[in-house]
């Protein structure tokens, strides 16, 4: 066990259930003490006849370009090929962009299909500006049905067309240990969002269970990057520790860091 400064720290992983083991197992590294209390899930679309229709174009070699911007992304085109029979081997002539490492290793692994290209900054604008989106080239992107446009508009932009689809519904999680309750008795020491969508849906959760976001005063939050912190702003929240680089690993580290930074001024 780290004697760090996550060493005993109770520390809130707000991520979806299918993704929260990757973060459990760095925080546990470190000696913290992980917190499970998931704030989104994902679930088919209401209606998948536009992401089918995408794919099997894909298949047919319509699209030049497969864009993941996130892990979910990836698991949501997986889960559908399989309901629709098609394999890997239909996607080779296919470019893969991922919008950070850990897309990329998703795709690999669910998909058997490496990215050309990974943007250095972990952003959907960061991907729209990597060589290869110029006039003409053909783009599939499967999102998330609250995905922000801004990747579709800086692609347009640039003289790409791109087809966009739905490709999962983000809902809200539920289960894990009671919050409320462990707030409200001090017991927590960190909440860790790593999209939008978690920090909505921990403020609606912690409502709905009879929590009061007052009692966060004293508790660190931490943000994966930059809109996420956005979200936490207009939550009313404290602003967040924040990595320079938006990975779980360097995420983990910034907080680490905030804590062996704070013990170090109350000492002196």
């Amino acid at each position: 066990m780290s004697g760090g400064g996550l060493a005993g720290k109770a520390v809130v992983n707000t991520r979806a259930p299918h993704q929260a083991a990757d973060l459990d197992a760095l925080l546990a590294e470190r000696g913290a003490r992980p917190v499970s209390y998931p704030c989104i899930d994902i679930a088919p679309p209401e209606d998948t006849k536009p992401l089918d229709a995408g794919l099997r174009a894909l298949a047919a070699g319509e699209f030049g370009w497969l864009v993941l911007t996130s892990e979910n992304s990836a698991l949501a085109v997986a889960r559908r090929c399989e309901t629709l029979g098609l394999t890997p081997a239909q996607f080779g002539a296919v470019k893969i962009a991922a919008v950070g490492p850990k897309t990329a290793g998703s795709a690999r692994a669910l998909l058997g299909l490496s990215a050309a290209v990974v943007p250095d900054e972990h952003t959907a604008e960061a991907l729209a500006r990597q060589p290869g989106f110029g006039p003409g080239a053909r783009v599939f992107l499967p999102h998330s049905d609250i995905a922000r446009d801004s990747l579709e508009a800086e692609l347009c932009a640039r003289g790409c067309f791109v087809t966009v689809v739905d490709a999962y519904r983000t809902v809200r999680g539920q289960g894990g240990e009671d919050i409320a309750a462990m707030l409200a008795a001090r017991r927590i020491d960190a909440v860790v969002f790593t999209s939008p969508s978690t920090v909505r849906n921990f403020c609606a959760r912690l409502a709905g269970e009879g929590g009061n976001l007052a009692d966060l005063k004293g508790v660190t939050l931490a943000s994966i990057g930059p809109v996420t912190t956005q979200a936490v702003e207009q939550a009313g929240l404290s602003p967040p520790v924040q990595p320079a680089v938006f990975t779980l690993p360097d995420l983990v580290d910034a907080l680490e860091g905030h804590f062996q930074t704070h013990r170090s001024e109350t000492v002196s």
